[in-house]
């Protein structure tokens, strides 16, 4: 078992945060939440524009590099909100420091690469945790539930629709977005919670096949795929991603067919249960309409209460809800997608480490 430095309960927990851009913006929000037990001490960015706003909007400590910011920060943790593609090597980085690592989805955008992450903060002896805040949405934790308590029986089918838009403007604003080193396409970058509820709430999955198209944007990845999924448990089901939709962000949804249950929690962003019947009846049926919320964001509301989460871990007080072996299996799953899509066959999980 990892042996973890002593949890600290004596002070705030310090944080540190890379990449000033869209996302971050959950996180200042989040870190406010938890002001009094979280300070923000640095931020970093290579756009000095976008880390002058974030220092204004913080109070934060700038910094123009990552490298410059580890050498004086007295961070406990580092909270990862850049490309992609730039979370292996600055995750090792920052391990490597001594201090625990906090990285955006995807945790990376290569199957090595998130090996690799791994492997270097468990010699470090930190922890690193992968953003999967969706996870903490109202009406997930129901569905989880009454998934985990058995409550559908047997589970047939499961689909999950992500129909959003993302115009070519949004791939012009940076030079990374929509390329396979960086950012990766509509599956990965924008679906990737939607991919972790694949074995979040069903369970291991035995093979993957998958199509992927650029059918109207000019980036190097997919803008629209499909992939068909069999769980071990025997289950079938199918994931449509596109960020084609017409003329703005219309459903992110899962629905579940089991032989006792049949639920489908739909809106933007998996925040409306729109079905729930089961063959019998629970107390948390009666929780269906205080779970659903409105949102026009895509991003839900869980990001400060994954903050929590990782709060009472440094504290000494919980496990995490998701650390980097968690964020592996949800990008084996999407490695296993484009490997599928590009060989044109069945690819069978786990993956060869």
């Amino acid at each position: 078992m990892l042996e973890y430095p002593a949890g600290i309960t004596d002070r705030k927990i310090k944080l540190a945060l890379a990449g000033c851009g869209r996302i971050a913006q959950n996180h200042f929000a989040a870190i406010k939440q938890h002001h009094n037990r979280v300070e923000l001490v640095s931020v970093c960015d290579v756009n000095a524009k976008m880390l002058d706003a974030a220092a204004k909007v913080t109070g934060a400590e700038p910094y123009s590099s990552l490298g410059s910011m580890l050498a004086k920060t007295d961070a406990d943790v580092v909270v990862l909100t850049t490309p992609s593609g730039l979370h292996a090597e600055q995750a090792i980085k920052v391990a490597t420091s001594g201090r625990h690592v906090m990285t955006e989805k995807p945790m990376a955008t290569k199957w090595a690469d998130g090996l690799r992450m791994v492997r270097a903060c468990d010699e470090a002896g930190v922890r690193l945790f992968v953003v999967k805040q969706n996870r903490k949405n109202a009406t997930l934790q129901l569905l989880k539930r009454a998934v985990e308590s058995g409550r559908f029986g047997r589970i047939y089918m499961v689909n999950i629709n992500v129909f959003w838009t993302r115009p070519q403007e949004y791939y012009d604003s940076a030079e990374w977005r929509g390329t396979w080193e960086f950012d990766g396409g509509a599956m990965m970058n924008q679906a990737s919670h939607y991919v972790d509820l694949l074995e979040w709430l069903i369970g291991p999955i035995e093979s993957i096949q998958a199509y992927t198209a650029t059918l109207a944007r000019h980036i190097e990845v997919e803008d629209t795929a499909a992939i068909g999924v069999r769980w071990r448990s025997g289950a079938l089901g199918s994931m449509n991603v596109t960020m084609l939709t017409y003329p703005k962000n219309f459903e992110g949804s899962i629905t579940i067919l089991g032989e006792k249950g049949t639920v489908r929690v739909g809106g933007v962003a998996v925040n409306e249960i729109q079905h729930w019947e089961f063959a019998e009846q629970h107390p948390d049926d009666e929780k269906i309409k205080s779970a659903s919320y409105e949102t026009t964001s895509v991003y839900g509301f869980g990001h400060p209460l994954y903050y929590d989460n990782v709060i009472e871990v440094l504290r000494g007080d919980a496990e995490p809800v998701t650390d980097g072996r968690d964020g592996l299996k949800s990008l084996e799953v999407l490695i296993a997608s484009y490997l599928s899509a590009r060989d044109g066959k069945r690819v069978c999980l786990p993956l060869d480490y």
